[in-house]
């Protein structure tokens, strides 16, 4: 593609361009290292590097134009833009030619759910005899080959080549708000743009929840010309939300327990097998979901009407609800010998955290203990709530760490202390041994106990803990092994 292709793309975002060559480009790229010849190089201004300090490099290795932010004269064409990240987006789309055009795209924001809603209609989709890639916090699945994730959302020059390798005819992508300010989705087009909920979380990253909000509401601005918003009603950013969306004139279909929504939710029972009924259209259809908790009902109702929406059978969609395999990390259930039930979940919220233990409520344990940790760096308003959270709902919790960030063991394992000193209720204790911490938890089992490990989910561990283990299942799975080698001793 043409350099001046690109240039057409970049609309209000092109600063500066003095150069009449016009080269035939054979790529893009964000880090210089990768850089072939003839690639069209964008440098960004970081958070900890920047990026035009490599331009030189770029060059070194062959770059055939630059975009940037700063005044620059270089020996090869140099378009200077207002912001490089929303430049990228949109080269990017014009050099991988506007893939998201050839696919339906669903974008979905929100604290929690995402993840779960998103592999909750990709296995809907492929019940009903579609093909769904799946662009997410877990994993990237493209055409079956699934890829390890470099972030929820990818970056704009990654999106853009994912969804031009794809041959699927649906893409399904979360959507974070890092990610919305960061212009990592700039030059994609939705046609359904989800949202689940919003709660306290990355007010590290974000000054108010107002402005987090508002961070999300930016999704919308990349609608399809007949893109629609499915947005849940159960929490009052989604009915602020609606009226943005309706001065904006983009069509809103509703979710909630009000009579106005689309879909209303009701007859929900929770002990056993989750089941509940949706009410659409004057027609009410009853729904069986295998994974516990009145979250996941929400979860599932969503991913109910979008599908709908999409042009689903109803059949079809209950079907797909019965059969949901659940999500790696997401309230993902093993069983101990002694009868107790261990949780592996990502909950890192106020809100997520008392969603699983209230699901652990709901299915009558008859004791409910809790593990759980914070990241180093991230948002430490919402750690005093949390805890107290995890006080208030459970009988036993065990404070210990997550990724340190950067943050030195002293300081997070003093930091636990004090929040356990101060909000723990006299039910919780720190020990730092992420791995020690569930061991405990395991080797204290009894029947009927529900014990919740949250905070990573199938995320690998960046600490070396005392057992040699990589992540919070494969510590379970280490503890069950060692416990049926002690029997067949014995």
């Amino acid at each position: 593609m043409r350099l001046s292709k690109v240039l057409e793309a970049l609309g209000g975002s092109l600063k500066k361009y003095i150069n009449d060559a016009d080269p035939d480009l054979a790529g893009i790229q964000m880090d210089s290292r990768k850089v072939k010849p003839g690639d069209l190089f964008v440098a960004i201004s970081g958070y900890q590097i920047d990026g035009h300090q490599f331009i030189q490099e770029a060059i070194d290795n062959g770059a055939a134009a630059v975009i940037g932010e700063n005044e620059l004269e270089i020996a090869v064409p140099y378009i200077q833009v207002f912001d490089s990240r929303l430049a990228l987006g949109r080269a990017a789309s014009a050099y991988y030619q506007h893939p998201s055009r050839k696919h339906t795209v669903i974008g979905i924001t929100g604290t929690n759910g995402k993840t779960t809603v998103s592999y909750i209609l990709k296995h809907i989709l492929e019940h009903a005899g579609k093909s769904c890639s799946l662009l997410g916090t877990v994993s990237y699945i493209i055409n079956n080959e699934v890829y390890k994730p470099s972030n929820t959302t990818p970056d704009a020059l990654q999106i853009q080549e994912l969804m031009a390798n794809s041959n699927d005819e649906f893409v399904v992508l979360e959507v974070s708000s890092h990610a919305l300010k960061q212009y990592r989705i700039e030059g994609l087009e939705l046609d359904y743009g989800l949202f689940t909920n919003l709660s306290h979380d990355h007010l590290d990253y974000h000054p108010t929840i107002e402005d987090y909000f508002e961070a999300k509401t930016l999704m919308y601005n990349y609608m399809k010309q007949e893109g629609s918003a499915v947005v849940s009603m159960l929490t009052e950013w989604g009915e602020k939300l609606t009226d943005l969306l309706s001065a904006k004139e983009i069509p809103v279909y509703s979710m909630g327990n009000n009579e106005t929504d689309d879909l209303k939710i009701g007859d929900i029972k929770l002990n056993g097998a989750t089941r509940f009924e949706v009410k659409m259209g004057g027609i009410v259809y009853p729904l069986t979901f295998p994974s516990p908790g009145l979250h996941n009902v929400y979860n599932a109702a969503m991913a109910f009407l979008t599908a709908i929406k999409i042009g689903i059978h109803p059949d079809v969609i209950t079907d797909a609800l019965k059969t949901f395999p659940g999500v790696p990390g997401r309230f993902e259930m093993i069983s101990h010998p002694e009868g107790a039930t261990f949780i592996i979940d990502y909950a890192h919220t106020k809100d997520a955290i008392e969603y699983c233990l209230q699901a652990a409520q709901e299915h009558d344990a008859v004791k409910i203990k809790h593990i759980f940790g914070f990241r180093g760096e991230r948002d430490k308003t919402k750690r005093e709530h949390m805890v107290k959270a995890s006080a208030a709902m459970s009988d036993e919790f065990i404070l210990t760490f997550d990724d340190l960030n950067g943050v030195s063991e002293d300081e997070m394992e003093d930091e636990l202390k004090e929040l356990n000193e101060r909000f723990g209720m006299n039910k919780g204790k720190v020990i730092t041994d992420r791995t020690i911490a569930i061991q405990e938890a395991w080797e204290s089992a009894g029947m009927g106990e529900w014990i919740l490990i949250t905070g990573k989910g199938p995320e690998e561990y960046q600490t070396i803990y005392g057992l040699p283990t990589s992540s919070d299942k494969d510590t379970l799975l280490y503890l069950q092994k060692q416990q049926d080698k002690e029997k067949i001793i014995g």
